[in-house]
């Protein structure tokens, strides 16, 4: 169904895709898995046809997705992360717009558009405008415009992104219901969702594939051994003795008292890979007197296998924001050291420590450069001769200013009184001092 050979992006010297392979068969649904940052998204953009590969090639159908895109294409329902939606359409006039964009036959589009809807769940809501709508509800108008014209494979890029979990619990039965009819490769870095709905796994990490199997699988090849849980009802003599008829099948046995339940034995028993002890134990437990209450086996983890196999991300991930914390505190003392003025710093103390030839040019001697010390020293700014002339400057100043105040101040008795204005006569919007008027005026 989708080939992907050797397929690279580069971004200048940095990988976000290091030439990946893997194959994806028809009738699945695929969890692509990663850490954020791993090129999840940047590998689904390739294959939909949204973005260049810098080297490798990605074929759909047996038809390669840059020699024949639009027949590799019609293959493809996409929802990106972020999904393209007119926010003043309604969900019918967008779907609508869609259906015709991929050329579905007009005599069906109305009928194709009710299907999705139906699927999705929004027929009730296909004559609000989208902008009206929830996030869970945009997320289903997505994922009705990837399904439109009947694709084989649709392709969904954490989709159940912002939603909350009732949204989510719904969007995952969604995308089971389509795995009936489709195949569906879900891109997501939360493990219960790719454990709650996909068939098989595909990890990736920095840029490459690490692993790629069904869940089982997965759980079994990256572990070699597998705990067999047990909570009892008995004396310790009973369970050691029950423990003792299976001990060339087991690695390791651990015992004690129930953190939970007290009155209780629990115990745990590793035992090599794909050997099941837990018939022989329950018989040989009857027989010595102890009674079970639960007896479980418990391989590794999804979230177990993630973290092994990505491990060295998230490493790097950890060391970079080390560095980035770090790093405002060096910038800070640096600045500091820059940019903060050292009052002791004086012509002399550069002498002294060294820095005989600062300010040379290339073409300067030491022999002039000491005349530019000199002359330096020579022209020296007398300071007590500027500080009193600045004085001097300011108490003029003040002199100047107090006299004006003065002047603004007289007694309203000494000034000539003004001529009454006619009703009709203009005012002035500027009032004229008495210092511009001339002698006429007063």
């Amino acid at each position: 169904m989708i080939e992907v050979k050797n397929l690279t992006k580069k971004y200048g010297s940095n990988y976000a895709i290091d030439h990946l392979n893997f194959n994806v068969k028809s009738g699945h649904i695929y969890g692509f898995l990663g850490p954020n940052g791993a090129g999840k998204s940047t590998t689904m953009n390739i294959i939909a046809g949204c973005l260049a590969a810098t080297e490798g090639t990605v074929k759909i159908n047996g038809y390669d997705i840059y020699e024949e895109p639009i027949k590799a294409k019609r293959s493809i329902g996409y929802l990106p992360e972020f999904p393209p939606l007119y926010m003043d359409m309604t969900p019918y006039e967008y779907l609508r717009f869609v259906a015709e964009a991929k050329e579905v036959d007009r005599g069906l589009v109305d009928e194709k558009i009710e299907q999705v809807m139906q699927v999705t769940g929004i027929t009730d809501m296909q004559d609000r405008l989208i902008k009206n709508l929830s996030k869970g509800y945009r997320q289903r108008v997505g994922i009705a415009q990837a399904m439109l014209g009947e694709p084989e494979v649709i392709i969904l890029d954490e989709p159940t992104v912002g939603l909350d979990p009732k949204q989510i619990i719904e969007i995952r039965e969604l995308i089971k219901s389509l795995g009936t009819n489709h195949t569906v490769i879900l891109s997501s870095h939360i493990l219960s969702e790719i454990s709650a709905v996909c068939d098989y796994v595909l990890i990736i990490s920095k840029g490459k594939l690490v692993a790629q199997d069904t869940l089982e699988n997965l759980a079994t090849h990256y572990t070699s051994s597998s705990t067999v849980r047990l909570l009892v009802s008995g004396d310790e003599g009973g369970l050691r003795m029950a423990v003792d008829t299976v001990k060339d099948s087991i690695t390791d046995f651990t015992y004690g008292q129930d953190k939970d339940e007290p009155q209780y034995l629990a115990a745990e028993i590793r035992v090599p890979r794909d050997t099941d002890i837990r018939a022989q134990l329950s018989t040989a437990l009857v027989e010595n007197g102890c009674t079970i209450l639960s007896m479980t086996t418990e391989s590794l983890s999804l979230e177990d296998v993630f973290l092994m196999l990505t491990q060295d991300s998230y490493d790097d991930d950890e060391a970079a924001s080390r560095e980035a914390d770090a790093l405002p505190a060096a910038v800070s003392e640096l600045s500091e050291d820059e940019t903060e003025p050292d009052e002791s710093l004086t012509y002399d103390s550069l002498l002294s420590a060294g820095y005989e030839n600062v300010g040379l040019k290339d073409d300067e001697s030491e022999d002039e450069a000491d005349e530019d010390e000199e002359d330096f020293r020579d022209y020296e700014p007398d300071l007590e001769a500027l500080e009193a002339a600045e004085a001097e400057e300011k108490a003029k100043a003040e002199a100047e200013m107090a006299a004006r105040l003065r002047k603004r101040e007289q007694p309203a008795e000494t000034s000539q009184p003004r001529k009454k204005q006619d009703e009709g006569e203009y005012r002035s919007l500027f009032t004229i001092s008495d210092d511009d008027k001339g002698e006429d005026n007063k």
